[in-house]
C-alpha cells in the first residue's frame, strides 16, 4: 500500500531537514576557506554549488521562500567578478545563519526570519563595478547549457557505462515552439533516444505534468553521434539535438581501480565552444582522479536514532534474559549435579551469549559516530567569538575519527562550546598582552579526542595566559564560598574546583560572551548525567587544559558489584585501579576527612554506610577508584563480583538524587543501583564536617524496593 501524497511530502521535508544541515555546515567551512583565501574562483564555485544544492532540495519539498532567497544569492554568485568582491565571505556567513533560522521555522511552524538584510547585501553585490560589467557567458555546449543536477547513482551508472565499454553522452533535445503535443513529445522523443541504447537520466522527469522546451538525458551508446542525434530529429517535434561527450567508453578491459567523478553540471564557469548539431567527437569532459565515494555512497542508509535505540533497548532485555537463564543453570546445576543434561544446556548457553555479545557489538557500532561531526561546528563559532572579543585565533583540530556513542555526542555539545569560547574569551590574551610575553600575536584554541582504555578523552587546550589560583581563591572569598583560613589550606587543584561552582565568574564586567557566572556549572552537570568526569590542567602564561573523560556508551557497562549495610550497588569497571584489604586501625583522620595510606600514598576515603563502632581491628574492603586525575578510596563490606549490566534510567519522580546514575536488575530478580561516582566525590568535596567523608544512605535505600518493582515490572523479570 503507497503513502498518499501528504505522507510522501512530509517524509521529504524531514530528509531535508537532516541534509540541509549538512549542506549549511559545508557552505560555514567554504566560508571560512574564502576568509582566509579571498578571491579564489574555486571556492566561490564550491559555494554556489552548495547553495545551488539547497535552492533545488528546498523548493522540491515547496518551501519557496528560502527557495527565492537562496537563487538570489546563487544569481549573484555568477557573476562576472564576484569572487573579488571582499564581502563574499560575510555574505556566505550572513546567508548560513539566515538559511539555518528559516529552516528551523520551517520545521516548528514558527515564525520567520527577517531577510530584508541579507537581500540587501545580496543586491550590493550585484550591484558592485566589478560584478556589473558582464555576466558570465552562456556557454551553447550541452553540458554548459545543462541545469540538471545528477545524482550519485547516476553518476555511478555512468562510470559502469563508461568501463563496459560505451560512451556516455549528453543530449540536450529543444522541443520546437509550435509544435501541438508539447507533453507527448516527451515520451516521443524519450523512446526515440532510448533505442540508441540504455537512458540513465533524463530530465526533466517523465512523470513530470507540465510540457518542458528542453529536453536533456544521458545516454550510454556504442552509436556514433551523428547517428544519435540523426535518430532524434522527429519532424514537427524537435527543433534542435545538441551532444556532448561526457565520458569516452574504456579502450580496454578496466582494472580495479574507483571510478572517476563526473563533473558538475551546474558549474557555469566552465566555457566550451559551440558544438554543431551533431558533434562527430567532442572533446571528454575533464575527469577528476577517481575516487570510491560514490560507491560508499550507494551503500550508505539514513536510519532514525530512535530506532536504533530501540533496538538497543531490546539488546539489553536480551542480555537480562541471559543473566536470568545463568543463574536458573546455575540453580538447576546445584540441584541435579549428575545429570546428563547439565552439559547440553552449558553449551546452549555459551553460544546464545556468543551470539548475544557480537549482536550487542554491532548495534553498539551503528551508534558509533566520529566526533568530527561535532568538531566541524566550532571553526565558525571561533571565529564569530574572537572577532566579539578583538581577539586573533587559529583552531585546530585533531582526532577527528574517533567514534563516540551518538548519544554521548550530543550531549557534551553544550559543554563543549562552553569550554571552547572561554578558551577563546577567557584564555586567549590580546595580541599586545601577548607579544609583551613572547608569545606570537594570535593565540591557538586545539581541540583533540583519543580513545583511553574504555574511556574517550576530549581535550580543550589553548595557549593562553593560564588560570591564576590566587584570583580564584580571591574570588570565592568575596562570593561567600569559602573563608580566607579555609582558603588558605587549600592546594591548586582543590581551589581550581571552585570554577565549576554555579554563579563563579572572574570575569570583570558581563559582556555577550561571558561574565555571568553560568556555564561551567552546566558542563560539570552535565557530565555528571553522563557518568563521565572533567578535570584541568592549567600552567599560568602558558595555557589550560580541560579534559573530558566520556565512556563509550550509556546503555550497558562492565561493573563491580558490592554490597554496603545489606544492599547491593554498583561502579563501572573500568573506575576500579584496585581493590585493597584494610582495618579499621589503618584509617586516619586528617583535616576533617578519613584517609589510608597505601604504598606511601595518602588515599581520601569515602564511606558509603556507617562505620564499625569501636572495632579498630574490623576488616574492610577499599575500592581505589579513579575519577578525573584522583584516586580515591571507597569502603565497601563486602564484594558480590563482576557483571554486565544493562542501565535502566530513573526519573526524577522514582528517584531524586544525583549520587545514583541509574540501575539495573540482575538475572535472579534483584535491583543495583549504579553510584554516579564524580557526583559523590563532589559531595564529598563540599562538606567540610567531620562527617564529610560519609555519605547517608538513607535516600539511597528509601527508594529500592519501589524501584526494585518497577525496574522488575519494564524489564519482565521476577520480583
Amino acid at each position: 500500500m503507497t503513502n498518499s501524497p501528504d505522507e510522501r511530502g512530509l517524509e521529504l521535508r524531514e530528509l531535508f531537514y537532516e541534509t540541509s544541515q549538512e549542506l549549511l555546515q559545508a557552505l560555514n567551512d567554504e566560508a571560512l576557506k574564502l576568509e582566509k583565501k579571498p578571491g579564489d574562483e574555486e571556492i566561490v564555485r564550491g559555494i554556489r554549488r552548495t547553495v545551488h544544492t539547497l535552492k533545488g532540495d528546498s523548493a522540491a519539498c515547496g518551501l519557496r521562500a528560502l527557495s527565492e532567497l537562496a537563487h538570489q544569492f546563487e544569481d549573484a554568485l555568477s557573476l562576472e567578478g564576484t569572487a573579488a568582491h571582499a564581502a563574499v565571505a560575510e555574505i556566505a556567513f550572513a546567508a548560513a545563519d539566515v538559511f539555518s533560522e528559516m529552516i528551523a521555522a520551517y520545521r516548528s511552524g514558527g515564525k520567520m526570519p527577517s531577510t530584508k538584510s541579507l537581500s540587501k547585501k545580496i543586491e550590493d553585490l550585484t550591484s558592485a563595478p566589478a560584478a556589473r560589467k558582464t555576466r558570465r557567458k552562456s556557454p551553447k555546449s550541452a553540458a554548459s547549457k545543462s541545469a540538471a543536477d545528477w545524482s550519485e547513482a547516476e553518476k555511478l551508472a555512468m562510470t559502469q557505462a563508461q568501463a563496459s565499454g560505451q560512451d556516455v553522452l549528453h543530449v540536450v533535445v529543444k522541443i520546437d515552439p509550435h509544435c501541438a503535443m508539447p507533453i507527448a513529445a516527451r515520451q516521443l522523443v524519450h523512446n526515440a533516444i532510448s533505442t540508441m541504447g540504455p537512458v540513465i537520466a533524463a530530465r526533466p522527469e517523465a512523470k513530470s505534468p507540465t510540457p518542458a522546451k528542453q529536453l536533456e538525458f544521458v545516454l550510454a551508446s556504442v552509436q556514433t553521434p551523428e547517428q544519435i542525434a540523426a535518430k532524434c530529429r522527429i519532424p514537427t517535434i524537435v527543433e534542435e539535438v545538441t551532444l556532448e561527450m561526457m565520458l569516452a567508453a574504456s579502450a580496454v578491459s578496466p582494472q580495479p581501480a574507483p571510478a572517476p567523478i563526473l563533473p558538475d553540471p551546474e558549474d557555469r564557469s566552465a566555457e566550451a565552444a559551440p558544438a554543431p548539431e551533431a558533434a562527430p567527437a567532442a572533446v571528454p569532459a575533464p575527469v577528476v582522479e577517481p575516487t570510491a565515494a560514490t560507491a560508499i555512497m550507494e551503500n550508505m542508509l539514513r536510519v532514525e536514532a530512535g530506532r536504533i535505540d530501540s533496538v538497543l533497548n531490546l539488546v539489553g532485555e536480551l542480555i537480562i534474559g541471559k543473566s536470568m537463564l545463568q543463574q536458573a543453570l546455575s540453580e538447576f546445576s546445584k540441584r541435579y549435579p549428575k545429570e546428563l543434561l547439565r552439559g547440553r544446556f552449558a553449551d546452549a548457553m555459551a553460544f546464545q551469549a556468543r551470539v548475544l555479545n557480537d549482536l550487542q557489538r554491532s548495534v553498539m557500532k551503528i551508534r558509533m559516530v566520529p566526533v568530527e561531526h561535532l568538531f566541524r561546528r566550532f571553526p565558525r563559532m571561533v571565529r564569530d567569538v574572537a572577532r566579539q572579543c578583538g581577539r586573533d585565533v587559529e583552531l585546530v583540530l585533531s582526532g577527528q575519527d574517533t567514534d563516540l556513542d551518538k548519544g554521548i555526542l550530543d550531549a557534551i555539545a553544550e559543554p563543549l562550546t562552553h569550554l571552547v569560547r572561554n578558551a577563546v574569551s577567557h584564555g586567549i590574551e590580546p595580541a599586545e598582552e601577548r607579544k609583551r610575553a613572547g608569545k606570537a600575536a594570535h593565540g591557538m584554541v586545539r581541540l583533540n579526542a583519543y580513545h583511553q582504555g574504555n574511556q574517550v578523552v576530549v581535550e580543550v587546550t589553548d595557549d593562553g595566559r593560564g588560570i591564576d589560583a590566587q584570583k580564584i581563591r580571591a574570588k570565592a572569598i568575596e562570593l561567600g564560598m569559602t573563608t580566607p583560613e579555609e582558603a588558605a589550606r587549600l592546594t591548586d587543584a582543590e581551589t581550581l574546583d571552585f570554577i565549576f561552582r554555579p554563579g563563579f565568574s572572574t570575569a570583570d564586567q558581563v559582556t555577550e560572551v561571558s561574565g555571568r557566572g553560568v556555564g561551567m556549572d552546566v558542563v560539570q552537570s552535565v557530565l555528571h548525567r553522563l557518568k563521565a568526569s572533567i578535570s584541568v590542567e592549567t600552567h599560568p602564561g602558558q595555557g589550560t587544559t580541560f579534559r573530558l573523560k566520556l565512556p563509550l556508551t550509556l546503555a550497558i557497562i562492565k561493573a563491580l558489584l558490592f554490597w554496603v549495610e545489606q544492599r547491593l550497588y554498583a561502579i563501572p569497571l573500568n573506575a576500579v585501579m584496585e581493590i585493597s584489604r584494610t582495618a579499621e586501625s589503618e584509617v586516619h583522620q586528617v583535616d576533617n576527612y578519613e584517609v589510608l595510606q597505601l604504598r606511601n600514598q595518602v588515599l581520601p576515603l569515602l564511606r558509603l554506610g556507617r562505620p564499625a563502632g569501636d572495632d579498630r581491628k574490623a576488616k574492610l574492603f577499599v575500592l581505589v577508584i579513579l575519577v578525573g586525575e584522583r584516586k580515591y578510596g571507597l569502603v565497601v563490606d563486602a564484594l558480590e563480583g563482576e557483571g554486565e549490566l544493562v542501565i535502566k534510567a530513573l526519573d526524577d519522580q522514582t528517584f531524586s538524587t544525583d549520587l545514583v546514575s541509574g540501575a539495573s536488575i540482575l538475572g535472579d530478580g534483584r535491583v543495583v543501583l549504579i553510584l554516579n561516582l564524580p557526583a559523590v566525590v563532589e559531595h564529598v568535596a563540599r562538606g567540610r564536617s567531620p562527617e564529610a567523608g560519609k555519605i547517608n544512605t538513607g535516600l539511597l535505600l528509601t527508594h529500592t524496593d519501589r524501584l526494585r518493582l518497577a525496574l522488575n515490572a519494564g524489564a519482565g523479570g521476577q520480583a
